[in-house]
């Protein structure tokens, strides 16, 4: 069966497995880690503490450090079926494109690195490849981050990671982080007739949120030099409050979601550090003062490193031979690349299919960037046997 062929149905079986992220993913993980095992590939799955999902790390090749990862999430976001034109989890293929919820992200990278692994398999393997597939990187890459803790342990080390979200086959080398958060203010309920009586939990979030927008304004004034993102620096915003019962009453409860795109790792802790002893010093001693049970608590939704571009950048030197490519860009979306990244692992996004398709109703990918895929991770046999490309 030739690659494309294989991919294809590959792709047909991955999509069939409804794996949006508030779902289990095991099935699909159990599916792939018997197709990498029958190319005699060495697995290892790691749940997450619900057991319901999982991480696959399988390599194939010599034990030894200086491995190529390919990795890919399996996890996709929700549908609302009425908005398909047909079954978002049965894949269809109409004028080139194949139709299915996860097909361009980012089950068809997965299924074109599945269908090589007989092949790597067949090769004299001087060098590793890996297979990383992980869970929930759609709510804030909660598999990757445990994934790269367990590589961190192993005395074996990958030297290259090639994460394959959809790209349209350009290589990616930089993008901004992406740290969400949701503060939540407890105060004292009473009735509005007496506000100096209670704690009204909105009136601190209001005061909380006007620091963040501070703070937001100090980093337009941090951005790097030639930074090549837009806009250049670290960007904050607030996207949902939400608290109170009724205008007479003093409102008790306040929750605010708010996130920040980093620039570099170094923003995001200038802004914890400064909102936090914000509250510290100054909002809790305040409200405690009427009531010493009220608070302020921020929850950690997801901090997830960004891709920072490397002037020397192994990753990008072979994604670039085996594409053709003599650019490499920034994206304004995120992925798990930095994750691997902050190991010393050099890190590239490069994948088939397109963004602007990606949580969308009717999502695709067309059959030409798939063969573009394969074209790539067919060059990359040369890197793993050492030998130059054909």
């Amino acid at each position: 069966m030739a690659l494309i062929d294989d991919t294809r149905a590959l792709l047909a079986d991955l999509i069939a497995f409804p794996t949006v992220s508030a779902d289990s993913n095991l099935d699909l993980i159990s599916y792939a880690a018997d197709r990498l095992a029958g190319c005699g590939a060495r697995i290892s799955i790691m749940r997450d503490e619900t057991g319901r999902k999982a991480n696959l790390f399988a390599t194939i090749g010599p034990d030894r450090d200086g491995g190529i990862v390919l990795s890919g999430h399996t996890d996709v976001v929700p549908v609302d079926e009425s908005e398909w034109r047909s079954d978002p989890f049965v894949m269809r293929e109409a004028d080139g494109l194949l139709y299915g919820r996860g097909a361009c992200d980012m089950k068809g990278f997965i299924a074109a690195a599945l269908a090589m692994a007989p092949r790597y398999a067949g090769l004299d393997l001087t060098r590793p490849v890996h297979f990383a597939f992980t869970f929930d990187e759609e709510v804030g890459c909660l598999g990757a981050r445990q994934l790269v803790e367990e590589l961190e342990r192993m005395e074996m080390r990958p030297s290259v990671a090639i994460i394959g979200e959809p790209t349209e086959m350009r290589i990616i080398e930089g993008h901004k982080g992406c740290y969400e958060y949701t503060t939540e203010f407890t105060g004292l309920e009473g009735h509005g007739s007496l506000p100096d009586a209670g704690v009204n939990a909105i009136e601190y979030a209001v005061r909380y949120v006007t620091r963040l927008m501070e703070l937001g304004a100090e980093l337009k004034t941090m951005a790097p030099a030639h930074s090549p993102f837009d806009p250049p620096w670290t960007t904050l915003q607030v996207g949902r409050i939400e608290g109170g019962s009724a205008r007479n009453v003093i409102a008790g409860h306040c929750a605010v979601e708010w996130e920040m795109r980093p620039v570099r790792k170094s923003d995001a802790d200038h802004v914890k550090r400064r909102i936090g002893a914000y509250c510290e010093e100054v909002l809790i001693p305040a409200m405690r003062a009427v009531s010493p049970a009220a608070g302020i608590r921020t929850q950690i939704i997801g901090e997830v490193e960004g891709l920072e571009p490397a002037s020397e950048s192994e990753a990008r030197a072979i994604v670039a031979e085996l594409t053709g490519a003599n650019t490499a860009d920034v994206v304004s979306f995120g992925t798990e690349a930095g994750l691997f990244q902050s190991l010393g692992i050099s890190t590239v996004v490069c994948g088939p299919g397109s963004i602007a398709q990606a949580h969308k109703p009717d999502e695709f990918i067309s059959i030409k960037q798939l063969q573009a895929c394969i074209d790539m991770l067919t060059g990359l046999e040369g890197k793993l046997t050492g030998q130059a490309r054909r």
